[in-house]
Parts: C-alpha cells; structure tokens; sequence
C-alpha cells in the first residue's frame, strides 16, 4: 500500500570553492592573428592527445600520463603540455560521468515502458499498488513496444563502451558539429560557422603554479594589467620579448574581484587563465580562475535565527515570502521576474538580474537565510514519464535548477547569508490547502506559488506546514461574549488564565444571564420585575 515519502532533513548548502573573472582584452589585429595562430596550434595538439586517451580506454596509468606529456612537449613546452594533458583527462572523464547518467535515463525509461505494456489497454493507474495506467490504444502499445527495443539497443552499446573504457568525444562542441548541416535554418554562412568551430577548437587555457612570478609562468598577468604569453618551442618566431614570450598590446582591467586577484598575484599564489574568443561579437576575453579556502558551514539554527526568505523557483519568476523563526509569513509576497527566451547570454543575464534584486530584498528584510527547493530534475526530462505532454516536458528542460542554485550559492557568500535546502516533496500542494486561502485578501491575491513558498520556509524552519487548528467557536471569545479581563501590556503574567470574574462580563449581558437569571419568579411571570427590564412608576388611582 502506497503513502507519503518521507522527507528528508533541511541542510545548509556549502559555499562555493573556486573563483573565476573575466575581462575583456581589446587586442589589437597583430595580437589577434598571433593568438589565434597559437590557440590553433595547440588546439591541434589537444586534439591529438584526446584522441590517445581515449584509444587507451581503462589501461591508463601515471607513466601513460607522462609518456603522453613528454611527447607533447617537444613541440610546445612542459607547461603547456601538462595544461593539454589534465584538460584532456578531464574531458575523457566527463564523458565517463555523462555514460553513467544516460545508462540510468535509458534504464528508467525501459522500466517504465515494461510497466506499463505489462498492463491491459485503458486501465487506470493505481497509486496505492504502484501500478502505472496502461496504454490507450493498441497502436500505441505496438509504437511503445518497437521504441523498447530501440531503447535496449541503445543501452547495450553504452554498456559495451563503459565496459571497453570507451567514449564519443566532439572537440568544439557536438551542437555546433551539428549545426553545420543546418546552416540555413541557422541563419549562417560557412565562413560565420567556421570562424565559430575554428575558435571553439582553439587551446588557450593554462594551470596556474604557486612559487611562481605573479602565479603563471605560462599566461601571466602582472598587477598593472600586462598580460603575456610563453610561447610554443615551433612558434617561438612569433616572440616580441626575452624568453621566448609575446606581450600583448591589450590590458586586462579585471573589475569584479580585483582586490582578491591582486592579493594573489602579488604573493605568487597560483591563477589559472583561460583566453577565448568569442566571434559572434568579435572580442577576446580572459578568464582568471583560483581555488579558494572553504567557507565554514554556519549552523542551521544560527543561520535561521532571524527568520528566512523562502522562494519558490518557477518557469519565469521567483516567488519569494519572508517568515519570522516562529514561521509566520510576515510582510507581502514578493516576485522577481525573468525571461528565459532567447540566446545563452540572455539567460544567464537575466538569472543574474533576479537573482540580485532577491539578495538586495533579503538583506533589507534583516533575514540571513535563503530558503529553496532541492529541486533535481535529471530524471524528469524523459518522455515516458510525462508521455505526450511535451510542454510540461519542454518546461523541465529549459527550468535552470542547477545554475540557478549554483549562481544563487556563489553570490549569497559573497553577501554573508546562507542557503537553506529543504526537500521539495508536496510543498506545492500542502502549501495550497494550508495556506492559499487563510493568505488572501480584498486587495491581495496569493497564488500557489506564494503559498508554496511559505511551504517551503516553515520546513526549513523546522516547522510543520499545517497551520494550528482553528479553535472551536465557543473558545475564541468566551461563549460569544466581549472579553474585559483585557491584562495590559504592563501587567505581570498577563499571558497566564484570566481570573473568572462573576456576574455578566459587559453592561449589555444578553437576556438570561444577567444577576436575575436564576431567579425562576422572574421567568415570564406577571407583578414580579423581570431581568433587565425598565421600572417605571404607575399613575395614581383617581377614585382616591
């Protein structure tokens, strides 16, 4: 029999370990060519070298590192083969760790379509057993069954290649490969498209080295913004300055972060950089990035003392509802929009953008804790689990769950306010029977995502998402009456049981119970003065 999952405990998210900058290089047109000559160069070598590792598969050990690295150095430099080598390594091993994550996809997918061809035509799910709905047409079941097949095929040849150490690797990126069959659609030319594989496919990425002179000896960057390049061993032709280096015309004015960058290059502690170019704008950029010292966790009750801003991430907006450390919502709901549409850069500007005015918010509000959902959504793109909707599954693919929590915890360090996970079973719907409704007013309509949000802080709060059981009638104000025994607010002990105090509680008592309510004469009994009723004197008899 089938019930609530149980929900996991709250935690607070650590903070990130690395940092990376970026600024703009104006490069000239000679240092254009000669960047791009040797970002080409050493892009041919990084390519070659992938294509080793991945013919050794699983036979890989430090001395067929080295052999790999001895070999490539001869044509550059040690340094720049160690760069080639650990990148190299790198990819190879996210091509591994995306294996594993398709292997599981595929074998959710094919669990899900036994299940349910497993099921007579047109029968209906059974929650409580756990049995899904069966298919609604035969043409459907034989369509679901021939993809099965295809499934399993599929999965078999990735099993084959994780077994042999295999991988399918796109230097440059397999959606551009791609797009070269599809230059119209895109609206490019080859030239246009070529210029994008040719800097995609470029190698310009060196590993920084503590000890050395401003921490890399192969890109460096000086604290006045000079940024120079060590040469390869065949493009040594190319050097404007000792040692077989090119000095750029171009300076790097690194504004984010500039004191913390600095500081380490002034004490020779190592700065990875990266050099990219970007064609569609047709700039140059460099990317300086360094492994820091792990913020220390704060406690989760230090963290939630002053209450916590809960948000509640959708499509194109972030609910977000503030709620004292008794798990109140306090103030009015707040929402901070963006726009999904459009290309990469949009995106990423636009998450920015909300994510900043929701920092700004929380800091005003005095709170030091972010509140969100743990959301992971990996398993939830296939279209066996949602089947024919696909603009729910549309919606899924385009949610930025992961860049969102990963910009979210990077900038909420940096503002000292910490991030809260919950687990995100039910907070949509219990927040909307608990609290939706007690929330709306005249001139303010919750919606479900704002009372989703105030869901979502409770649990992180610890508390439960049920709001107290309204008290019997009765209870709420004494029996229907006005409360007078009202303690004031420099009255001791005044949150204790009010004294009971005789007779009516106002000077308007209700019929029957007043003083006399007990008198039985005065119950609807003729020369007797009844309860709260007026006296007044008779005239005199005229026969007197």
């Amino acid at each position: 029999m089938g019930g609530l999952r149980e929900v996991a405990e709250s935690f607070v998210v650590p903070g990130p370990a690395g940092v990376a900058i970026r600024a703009r290089l104006r490069v000239s047109q000679t240092d254009a060519a000669v960047l791009g000559e040797v970002g080409t160069f050493l892009g041919g070598l990084a390519a070659g070298d992938l294509a080793v590792r991945s013919r050794q598969g699983l036979v890989h050990d430090g001395a067929s590192w080295a052999v790999r690295k001895r070999g490539l150095s001869g044509g550059s430099s040690a340094r720049w083969a160690g760069s080639i080598t650990k990148a190299t390594h790198d990819q190879w091993a996210l091509a591994r760790r995306g294996q594993v994550a398709e292997m599981g996809s595929l074998r959710g997918e094919i669990a899900r379509i036994e299940a349910r061809l497993a099921r007579p035509l047109g029968a209906k799910a059974d929650k409580r057993a756990g049995l899904p709905r069966g298919f609604g047409s035969r043409a459907q079941w034989h369509a679901k069954s021939r993809r099965l097949h295809v499934l399993k095929d599929r999965l078999a040849g990735l099993e084959a290649d994780w077994a042999a150490g295999r991988v399918h690797v796109v230097r440059g990126g397999k959606h551009l490969a791609r797009l070269r069959r599809h230059l119209d659609e895109a609206g490019l030319t080859e030239h246009a498209w070529r210029e994008r594989w040719r800097a995609a496919r470029m190698f310009l990425a060196a590993d920084g080295e503590s000890g050395k002179r401003f921490g890399n000896e192969t890109i460096r960057i000086t604290d006045t913004g000079q940024a120079s390049i060590r040469l390869p061993a065949a493009l040594a032709r190319l050097a404007n300055a000792p040692h077989g280096r090119y000095v750029l015309e171009a300076t790097a004015e690194f504004k984010h972060r500039r004191e913390e960058w600095a500081d380490r290059i002034t004490a020779n502690r190592a700065v990875a950089y990266r050099i990219h170019h970007d064609t569609v704008r047709g700039r140059w950029y460099v990317t300086a990035s360094w492994q820091r010292a792990p913020i220390p966790v704060r406690p989760l009750d230090a963290a939630l003392a002053r209450g916590v801003v809960a948000v509640d991430m959708n499509d194109d907006h972030l609910a977000a509802r503030q709620l004292d450390p008794h798990g109140n919502p306090v103030g009015e709901p707040r929402r901070f929009f963006y726009d999904l549409s459009g290309t990469t850069a949009h995106r990423d500007a636009q998450i920015r953008h909300a994510l900043t005015r929701l920092l700004h918010h929380t800091r005003r509000t005095g709170a030091t804790a972010i509140a969100i959902e743990d959301l992971d959504f990996t398993d939830g793109r296939s279209r066996e689990k949602y089947g024919r909707n696909k603009r729910f599954r549309r919606l899924i693919s385009r949610f930025p769950t992961a860049r969102l929590k990963a910009r979210l915890t990077a900038m909420a360090a940096e503002q000292g306010i910490a991030l809260v996970a919950v687990d995100p079973a039910y907070t949509s719907r219990w927040g909307a029977q608990h609290w939706q409704q007690p929330l709306t007013a005249k001139n303010r309509q919750t919606t479900r995502h704002d009372a989703a949000a105030v869901a979502i802080g409770r649990r992180a709060l610890g508390h439960p998402i049920r709001r107290r059981t309204t008290p019997p009638r009765t209870h709420q104000s004494d029996g229907y009456g006005h409360r007078t025994a009202q303690a004031g607010p420099e009255t001791r002990r005044r949150e204790e049981t009010r004294p009971r105090i005789p007779g009516p509680r106002t000077r308007c008592a209700p019929p029957g119970r007043g003083t006399k309510a007990g008198d039985q004469r005065a119950q609807h009994r003729s020369g007797h003065a009844a309860e709260q009723q007026s006296w007044h004197q008779d005239s005199l008899p005229l026969s007197l």
